[in-house]
């Protein structure tokens, strides 16, 4: 078993002052793969005094040196690529394939991306006799999720280390094993002392301190909805800037007379995909009435057809989903739909056969979901798909928008038709006959599932203040 029991604090790994050990459990066998010693308010006041000092000469770096650190970042996380997908497939149960060529290189692309933002990023302009600037924050507290975790916690990193920030990551206790090779990656590339920090811990502890930390500028945090009200709640004592990413029920709004076999494998792999812990996962499927049996008949066959496995086999399959938290609440909401009158078309509640061990669910389908469901509302993160059908394209716009979120929505169908309904729904990212991509566009929600932005330029101006300087001579 792997223990991580020191804190990255000031350019070096530094006992921890928090007493309490976490046994980070692999979901496919259900035993302990590592530890970390759960930080402590302490340790988060020794993180957060080291990125306030070294912030003074961080923040006053040309351009051109950050640009050479990120490039450096880069060439040392390529190296450490394996090592990444292994760590996260071990504790979040991502299948080695997938952590591989998804999880792992996820990370990678916001550096890359952030790079070429910040290559072409104009810090200063003019506005008539005045001169407008883009400054750094900060001190920036990031607390980061265990679906993604190197794409969530990189989406942070990358941009605040571009602007000129100095930041405190605590990330998930569920997968930390990739946040503390990050950082010995971001070591080896010569990140100063200071400028990163890490301390594990858990939300109550390390993550409420940073949220309510006086020294901290910014708070960047992903997760679900009800953590970021929370954490929100926690930042408003000291009026720091507040960026998160939260829930989604994305809709997958298939058009009518769209060619099913066709339109619909892309955007149903995103259901499936990282066993459906994905924020963007287009589960609510909205089909018009004439094409219900069509559609449940496709999606059945490639929900049927999906294999399940343990994370360690190679394979184009899906694992467990990340604890016993989760799996329990998937089958509680399987259940719940099929209690309140939903079709289980394949699937349902239990392992799949011949599994006895580990946090594996069914790929499931249900139809005849009607908005009043809870499965149709809450967010599953699981394998977990629904069919929901509507009598005309306005009701279809009006269901795909009747959610408390709005972090994603999917169209299904014919792509010019699909970019007149685009602009109508209430959502940070429409994809069209896809469920994912996007480099270098922003990423965040509309309504519950956040404010900010994540990628590219946009994200990178998400990390800075803006300063009018008046009066300049001439």
């Amino acid at each position: 078993m792997k223990s991580y029991l020191k804190q990255y604090i000031d350019g070096a790994w530094v006992d921890s002052d928090g007493g309490k050990r976490h046994e980070v459990i692999d979901p496919s066998t259900e035993q302990p793969v590592s530890e970390i010693t759960l930080g402590s308010t302490a340790d988060v006041d020794k993180a957060v005094a080291a990125a306030k000092k070294a912030f003074k000469t961080y923040s006053q770096t040309s351009v051109a040196d950050r640009v050479a650190l990120l490039e450096r970042i880069i060439e040392e996380y390529k190296a450490r690529i394996p090592d990444l997908a292994a760590a996260t497939s071990e504790e979040m149960g991502a299948p080695i394939g997938f952590a591989n060529m998804a999880q792992a290189p996820a990370g990678l692309g916001y550096f890359i991306g952030t790079l070429a933002a910040l290559k072409e990023f104009s810090f200063s302009e003019q506005v008539g006799k005045n001169r407008v600037v883009h400054e750094p924050v900060g001190v920036v507290g990031m607390i980061t999720p265990w679906n993604w975790p190197l794409n969530q916690i990189c989406a942070k990193v990358a941009p605040a280390l571009a602007a000129g920030n100095t930041m405190v990551l605590k990330p998930s206790e569920e997968a930390p094993g990739c946040a503390v090779i990050l950082a010995e990656i971001l070591d080896k590339a010569g990140v100063p002392a200071g400028v990163f920090n890490l301390v594990n811990g858990d939300g109550p502890g390390v993550g409420a301190a940073l949220s309510s930390h006086k020294d901290v500028d910014m708070v960047s945090f992903t997760g679900s909805t009800r953590a970021g009200i929370a954490v929100a709640q926690a930042a408003a004592a000291t009026v720091k800037r507040v960026h998160q990413e939260l829930g989604g029920k994305a809709p997958n709004l298939v058009i009518e007379g769209a060619d099913l076999a066709t339109v619909l494998p892309p955007t149903v792999q995103g259901v499936l995909a990282n066993s459906g812990q994905s924020c963007i996962a287009p589960t609510r499927m909205l089909v018009h009435k004439s094409q219900v049996a069509d559609a449940t008949a496709v999606v059945k066959g490639i929900m049927e057809a999906t294999q399940v496995d343990a994370a360690s086999v190679m394979g184009a399959h899906i694992g467990p989903v990340v604890n016993k938290a989760q799996y329990e609440k998937i089958q509680g909401l399987i259940q719940s739909a099929i209690d309140e009158g939903a079709t289980l078309v394949t699937g349902g509640t239990g392992r799949p056969d011949g599994r006895n061990a580990g946090f594996f669910v069914k790929p499931t389908l249900l139809a005849d979901v009607t908005p009043e469901m809870r499965i149709y509302r809450e967010e599953t993160f699981g394998p977990v798909a629904t069919i929901t059908s509507y009598d005309d394209a306005d009701q279809a716009v009006e269901m795909a928008n009747d959610t408390d979120y709005g972090l994603s929505a999917t169209i299904s169908g014919d792509p010019a038709e699909a970019s007149k309904i685009a602009p109508k729904l209430r959502a940070g990212m429409v994809t069209i006959n896809a469920w994912s991509g996007g480099g270098g566009t922003p990423f965040g929600g509309y309504k519950q599932s956040g404010n900010g932005r994540e990628g590219g330029k946009y994200g990178l101006a998400d990390f800075m203040e803006l300063k009018a300087i008046v009066g300049e001579p001439a």
